[in-house]
């Protein structure tokens, strides 16, 4: 019974274009790569016998000779066959990566245990057979698995089991299900058609594709990417694993997720009532992160709005929140809502009456805005970024800081 690992979705080369900070991007680039060393540690640790990657090597079909040269180097450390088909991001029409001399040449020099397959036919291994249905260009019409259903099943071994490796969404779930947001699009193309008749010629079915681990049908799976990529989609969501499979002829396979990935990317609401939510905010913050630099990534989706002063100690932490994590990407706004003192310090200034009426006359106009837009939905609905009382409030926290330069000038 053959034991390996499958992985998919390395993406090495990722540019990570919404990280701002090209020593943040570096960082996150490497650890990528670094994945590979720790996909060989499992391999060791387990005694797997190959690795299959289910496509989506690269994160391009034209990466870097540097990126080449390290992922080559990298797969020759693990000292186990690593077979590789192309996927959407780095396929396999001519001109790109595979096709190249460099390539070519590196393979070669530092990774001779590397086999690319580009041919949609059986593979016979020592121990299994390899089905591979690699993607020889980005989008593909027809199914790549497409050429099974001509495949004379009598004729392969007997005894071997056999391995289905394709990438691509199969029917009931797709990237469109889950993965996708603004950063990821999803798109509906490169669709597997597993149905019944050829899952029973098989024993394992290796997807890549989907960047989470998925379990699609009883022998089928998506590995997800071994270093996680983006921000969980729901509670269940798992990323940075590769899968140690046992396969046999005839009988389900079993698996089990081994961890690999180094880094986490950390969902997080906060809703702010008054300025007290700003210090549990903070406690929440160091449960979660800690002290550590350049671990982390942290999508935090913000809500409420807090008082002038609360809001620049707010604006404070995030800076610090900036420095400390790889990304922070934040959803949604926490509005500055003068307090009572804040407005009492606006309005009560007999020696300064301009600006007492301006911000009387500000008040006022929230006040009447807030009641208009509650009897307009029926509801007091949280304000929208170009709402009327939210200008408003803006409006009154730029006086109150104009103030406060005025006084400290």
């Amino acid at each position: 019974m053959p034991l390996f690992l499958h992985s998919a979705d390395w993406q090495i080369g990722k540019p990570y274009a919404r990280v701002h900070d090209p020593d943040k991007r570096a960082r996150l680039r490497q650890v990528r790569l670094d994945a590979i060393d720790r996909i060989g540690a499992a391999a060791r640790t387990h005694g797997a016998g190959f690795l299959v990657v289910a496509g989506d090597l690269f994160d391009s079909p034209t990466p870097s000779s540097s990126d080449v040269s390290a992922v080559c180097q990298a797969i020759g450390r693990l000292e186990i066959p690593v077979l590789v088909i192309p996927g959407n991001h780095d396929h396999g029409a001519p001109g790109s990566v595979w096709h190249g001399a460099f390539f070519q040449a590196e393979r070669q020099r530092r990774a001779p245990n590397l086999q690319l397959l580009l041919e949609r036919r059986p593979l016979e291994l020592e121990q299994a057979v390899l089905l591979p249905c690699p993607l020889l260009r980005r989008t593909d019409a027809e199914d790549p698995c497409g050429w099974l259903r001509q495949l004379d099943w009598a004729a392969l071994p007997a005894g071997k089991a056999r391995i289905l490796l394709a990438h691509g969404s199969v029917h009931g779930f797709g990237g469109a299900d889950l993965d996708a947001d603004e950063e990821n699009p999803a798109a509906a193309v490169n669709r597997l058609q597993l149905e019944a008749g050829l899952l029973e010629q098989v024993d394992y079915v290796a997807l890549g594709d989907w960047h989470g681990l998925k379990q699609v049908h009883a022998k089928g799976w998506y590995a997800g990417t071994p270093e996680p990529d983006r921000f969980p989609r729901s509670p269940d969501y798992q990323g940075g694993q590769v899968l140690l499979v046992q396969a046999e002829r005839g009988a389900p396979p079993r698996v089990e997720p081994l961890p690999t990935g180094q880094l986490r990317w950390l969902p997080l609401r906060v809703h702010f009532g008054d300025d007290d939510d700003l210090a549990r905010f903070e406690a929440q913050l160091e449960q979660l992160l800690g002290d550590a630099l350049g671990q982390d990534l942290l999508l935090l989706e913000e809500s409420g709005s807090l008082s002038l002063e609360g809001h620049r100690r707010y604006e404070a932490l995030l800076e610090r929140l900036e420095a400390q994590l790889l990304r922070l990407k934040r959803r949604g706004r926490c509005e500055e809502a003068p307090g009572e003192s804040e407005l009492a310090e606006l309005t009560g200034r007999p020696g300064d009456p301009l600006i007492a009426r301006v911000a009387a006359g500000l008040q006022a106009d929230l006040l009447a805005a807030a009641a208009s837009a509650a009897v307009a939905n029926g509801t007091a609905a949280s304000d929208g970024p170009g709402d009327p009382p939210t200008l408003i409030r803006r409006a009154l926290g730029e006086l109150h800081r104009c103030l406060q330069a005025a006084e400290r000038g």
